[in-house]
């Protein structure tokens, strides 16, 4: 993966922005179970009540709520509120609020801000504790006599007022015993168990407790919904620049792979099967696009949401901080196990598929063979059983993969019990509350899907890596046939002269040389042919001359230029190349000659057709020169695609014509007529002929033969005759010694 991340540069921009909007997304989510326990705990259990420090309170309370505050305590509470009385300039404005002011004073909160409200929580709430406290002893007195501070007390007897008539000291004391009663239960119960008495006393004021409830519930109900909005609209532009980033990578890979493989020599394109590279730019380029679209959604998210899950989950409860733990090395052990048995695998898929490509090309390229032998059951059976291999060994993959999805389900919902069991436990102890034991299931499912979301990471990084490593090998070949740093110009006034030098060529990783120090040149005006049995070098030899391979030793040059010192693109506009295997492409019958020459006019569409003989079937299509031609040409005969093939040679007008057996495929009345159509209309330039038929090159200035990559003879077709027992033997296999002479 890593040798294709220099491709990723031109999305580095969306790749940030997704980051971002992902750390957006991921505060969102998990700001969400906290909101949902605020909702529980507040806004169910407290009814509304945020803190323990009410909005306002009678004086008499106050009093009451004072004697259990030291000095300082008092002086800070009285600080931070305010008495109102009936003739204080707030009164008319407050009595609709506070109802019991029109009985008595009430202290009105002051803007107080956080630190100041988390600081007079537990004095304000501890005092509330210990007066309801006393309250609710006094109501549960039994044979009407309570204990308190270690006496017993008739239960009609005023105890806050007795307390007040105590001196300061003992005051204070008995204040600090009360104190250390309630530091068990942790800050947050403090204010948790402080709401009800403050309800009462709302209630007492006059405040309608029921809006306060409603109106919490509805507001925080709101900022939830709102961070729902903003995690799903950062979703959806994630998903979106994932979707560019990834579908952008994707376009550059399968251009740049086009590109390479363009520019590939035939000894590149055999090291590489032509369904393997169909499988490498389609296939394996999606693998990675599916994957870059996972990563930029999943990588860094789900580490985010993974840490975050944690600490937010510590901060509801540290004691139960294991079985966060033990869910997470449950889900590590799992995924390593899954890795280690199916990563091997993913490694072979890829190949099968190369297989499976390859025997479908082959039967849809040679169906007309396979109807021809009758062998449609061998090549089901061959089919069948590329399909089987990769079906099976994809069923294995998924069948490891689907034991993951279960067992994760089981480690969430195991882990969902023990929550439910040991914060069960602790809220019966009042050491937790209920919405923060509900936020905590939250965030350990948030940190469990986290893994999971790591989990499919690690599912596909393999076979995406196998992808990677795959495309990564066609980009960094190294092409054999490379253009000069300095490249030189052909000479002027010199056109289509071919001359090797003592060429000697031998295959990539052969043991031995094809050709053989050849050399001959071939001159504009004359035609150069080359004959000899199957396999003796004639078309490695034309090959050799548009540099689609390079010479082993030796020099080939054109117009007094070696081939090597000139670019690629200048040495192949001077030649007019037709395959041994004419090729056609989709389209139209216009679109394929015009391929050699984009400006053509009609005019020399027509005469290219005329001397390649190719008008007369031309003529008979309705269309003309609109007709149709299927891919590879498959809707025109082999004589008509050779046809074709040679008059998109002549739209080009080039110095040189490499015909490489281009009439094989002709009748010997359509060859004799378009070599005479030919000779006429190309005699200013160089024509190189491979032919197998005698009949073809007997009018040729120049005939070389060749045997086992040698030249065995040179000459006219009459010196031939005289001299080269290999001609001879190849002519009288053909034609008689009448039809010879």
């Amino acid at each position: 993966m890593f040798k294709l991340a220099k491709y990723l540069k031109p999305f580095i921009g969306l790749i940030l922005a997704a980051i971002v909007l992902l750390f957006v997304q991921a505060m969102a989510d998990l700001s969400l179970p906290d909101y949902m326990s605020k909702i529980v705990n507040v806004g169910i259990q407290q009814g509304g009540i945020e803190n323990a420090v009410p909005e306002a309170v009678r004086q008499s309370k106050m009093n009451q709520l004072s004697i259990f505050m030291d000095e300082a305590d008092k002086t800070e509470v009285m600080e931070s509120y305010k008495l109102i009385d009936k003739n204080s300039t707030e009164y008319d404005k407050l009595v609709k609020k506070y109802p019991i002011l029109s009985e008595e004073p009430v202290y009105v909160l002051q803007d107080v801000d956080q630190a100041g409200i988390d600081e007079l929580n537990l004095i304000m709430g501890k005092a509330f504790l210990t007066v309801t406290g006393i309250e609710t002893m006094k109501a549960n007195a039994k044979d009407g006599m309570v204990e308190f501070n270690g006496r017993q007390i008739p239960a009609d007897m005023d105890i806050i007022a007795l307390l007040s008539n105590l001196p300061s000291e003992q005051r204070e004391q008995i204040s600090q015993q009360i104190s250390q009663q309630f530091t068990a239960l942790g800050d947050s119960m403090i204010v948790q168990a402080a709401a009800g008495p403050i309800k009462a006393e709302y209630a007492a004021i006059g405040m309608n407790t029921d809006k306060i409830q409603n109106g919490y519930i509805l507001r925080t109900g709101l900022i939830m919904l709102l961070i729902s909005l903003v995690s799903a609209a950062s979703i959806v532009a994630v998903g979106f620049l994932a979707s560019r980033s990834a579908a952008g990578l994707a376009q550059n890979l399968r251009r740049n792979v086009f590109t390479k493989v363009e520019s590939f020599s035939n000894t590149e394109l055999d090291q590489f099967s032509t369904a393997s590279l169909i499988t490498r730019t389609t296939n394996d380029i999606t693998q990675i696009q599916m994957l870059i679209v996972i990563m930029i959604r999943m990588v860094f998210y789900a580490p985010i949401m993974g840490v975050g899950g944690v600490i937010r989950a510590l901060g509801k409860s540290s004691s139960m901080s294991w079985i966060i733990g033990v869910a997470v090395m449950s889900l590590l052990g799992l995924i390593a196990v899954v890795f280690a048995i199916a990563l091997p695998k993913f490694k072979i898929i890829q190949k099968l598929i190369d297989r499976l490509n390859l025997v479908t090309r082959e039967n849809l390229s040679g169906m007309m063979v396979i109807r021809a032998f009758n062998t449609q059951n061998f090549e089901e059976e061959r089919f069948d059983k590329a399909n089987k291999n990769l079906t099976n060994t994809s069923l294995f993959v998924n069948r490891v993969m689907v034991v993951m999805f279960p067992t994760m389900m089981l480690v969430m919902n195991g882990v969902t019990l023990l929550i439910v069991w040991v914060g069960a436990h602790q809220i019966a102890n009042s050491s937790m509350q209920v919405g923060d034991m509900m936020a905590f299931m939250q965030y350990a499912m948030q940190i469990i899907f986290a893994f999971l979301m790591m989990s499919f990471m690690f599912i596909m990084i393999p076979r995406a890596s196998v992808a990677a490593n795959r495309v990564a090998e066609v980009l960094e070949t190294e092409t054999m046939i490379k253009d000069p740093e300095n490249p030189r110009e052909f000479t002027q006034g010199v056109e289509g002269v071919v001359e090797f030098k003592n060429v000697s060529f031998r295959y990539h990783e052969a043991e031995e040389d094809m050709l053989k120090n050849i050399s001959f040149k071939a001159l504009p005006g004359q035609t150069t042919a080359f004959i000899g049995s199957t396999g003796s070098g004639k078309t490695t030899l034309v090959n050799l001359i548009p540099r689609f391979y390079d010479v082993t030793a030796g020099q080939i040059l054109v117009d007094g230029v070696d081939v090597r010192d000139v670019t690629q693109h200048d040495l192949r506009d001077k030649i007019g190349y037709v395959p041994q295997k004419s090729s056609l492409f989709s389209g139209t019958i216009e679109s394929n000659l015009k391929y050699a020459n984009e400006g053509a006019s009609d005019e020399d569409l027509e005469k290219a057709a005329e001397i390649a003989q190719a008008m007369e079937f031309i003529s008979e299509k309705g269309e003309g020169f609109q007709a149709d031609i299927s891919q590879g040409g498959g809707n025109v005969s082999g004589g008509q695609k050779q046809r074709l093939s040679i008059a998109r040679a002549l739209m080009k007008r080039p110095e040189i014509f490499i015909f490489d057996d281009s009439f094989s495929a002709l009748d010997f009345k359509t060859d004799s007529a378009l070599r005479k159509a030919l000779r006429e209309q190309t005699k200013s330039s160089t024509i190189l002929l491979v032919a197998q038929r005698i009949s073809t090159i007997m009018n040729a200035e120049q005939i070389i033969v060749l045997d086992e990559g040698k030249i065995v003879g040179r000459g006219t077709h009459k010196e031939l005759m005289k001299n080269c027992t290999t001609y001879q033997e190849i002519a009288l296999s053909q034609l008689s010694k009448e039809e010879l002479a």
